[in-house]
């Protein structure tokens, strides 16, 4: 069983990682440097325990981030969206994510099904619902708004069309910069549009045509990080007022304390019925004073920050306080 608990992600933050947590942390970097690769590779299920054990990932947070999540949406209802031409491919990926949560973690969560009849028990959260797969009047809202609703993590769905990848549907309460209310409708290039120096190298080309070629029941899997300053799940362009200040707070004495390894686990599915592709973005916190726990982790994330272009350090949103991390992190290892 899963020690869940109840915790915060805004002030005042009490969220925290457990030994366990730590433990299984998806450390993104494999070697002293980083730069931008095509690096979606085929997904293989994992150690058991491991993020990487189930396409969709239940841990000791679950709870703290579906109220999390509840709170966002409450103060802004655009975080969830879906054009019309879209409600195959919502039902597409509730049945998905009620398939893989209920065969994963039975203990947790259940699915019945006779015919179009469905019943759908979440254990943690005191639901038990009837509805008629397919008739969106049978459910309380949405079904893509239903089912993310009790998920951690975001949820992208892209519509495949013109031999491109539109953002067509989504759940995205924890963007990490970026607004998912400006990007909804756009093209893929379109989205990654500001990142610097990979489409110069052909990077989001390549990426590109990999997702469009993408088969079912052969989902694909990548890690992209940043760093982000407390442990916020919501750092979204239009909360930018709130957070964006939280830069100058870090100095080389507290980095430890308030700056977080901000880690995505994405995961890209084929929807069967619809042909729409989902991008599930699950992201892990690490304090760097957690991460400083495993002193091979510590080294690399050393040498990547010293090494690491001028101008992803400033996309990725910490060049203000880079130097920072770097001394914070000398002293770490020459403890």
């Amino acid at each position: 069983m899963i020690k869940m608990k109840l915790e915060s992600y805004a002030c005042a933050f009490t969220f925290n990682n457990s030994d366990e947590a730590i433990a299984r942390f998806p450390f993104p970097f494999k070697s002293n440097e980083y730069m931008y690769y095509v690096d979606v590779k085929p997904y293989i299920k994992g150690p058991i325990g491991s993020p990487y054990e189930h396409l969709i990932d239940v841990d000791e947070h679950y709870i703290s981030e579906v109220y999390e999540r509840k709170r966002i949406l409450e103060q802004d209802r655009s975080r969830y969206g879906a054009l019309s031409h879209m409600k195959t491919a919502q039902w597409d990926a509730l049945e998905y994510i009620m398939i893989n949560l209920s065969r994963d973690y039975p203990e947790y969560f259940g699915l019945e099904t006779c015919g179009s009849e469905w019943i759908w028990r979440n254990n943690i959260l005191n639901i038990s619902d009837k509805f008629k797969f397919g008739d969106c009047a049978t459910l309380t809202m949405e079904p893509l708004e239903y089912i993310t609703r009790q998920c951690q993590g975001d949820f992208f769905i892209l519509d495949q069309r013109d031999n491109n990848l539109y953002l067509d549907a989504g759940m995205v309460t924890f963007a990490a910069d970026f607004s998912a209310q400006f990007d909804f409708g756009m093209s893929f290039h379109e989205i990654h549009g500001p990142v610097p120096l990979a489409h110069e190298m052909g990077v989001y080309d390549r990426v590109l045509n990999v997702l469009l070629n993408l088969r079912i029941e052969e989902p694909l899997q990548r890690l992209n990080w940043t760093l982000t300053v407390f442990p916020m799940l919501d750092t979204s362009t239009e909360r930018y007022h709130q957070w964006g200040i939280n830069r100058s707070f870090v100095t080389c004495d507290n980095a430890g304390e308030i700056v977080f390894l901000r880690v995505e686990l994405q995961t890209f599915i084929r929807l069967p019925r619809s042909n729409s592709l989902m991008l599930t973005t699950r992201t892990y916190l690490l304090s760097l004073n957690d991460l400083a726990s495993n002193r091979e982790w510590l080294s690399k994330f050393y040498s990547i920050m010293r090494s690491l272009n001028d101008k992803i350090a400033e996309y990725k949103g910490f060049a203000k306080y880079r130097n920072d991390i770097i001394t914070w992190s000398d002293r770490r290892l020459n403890q």
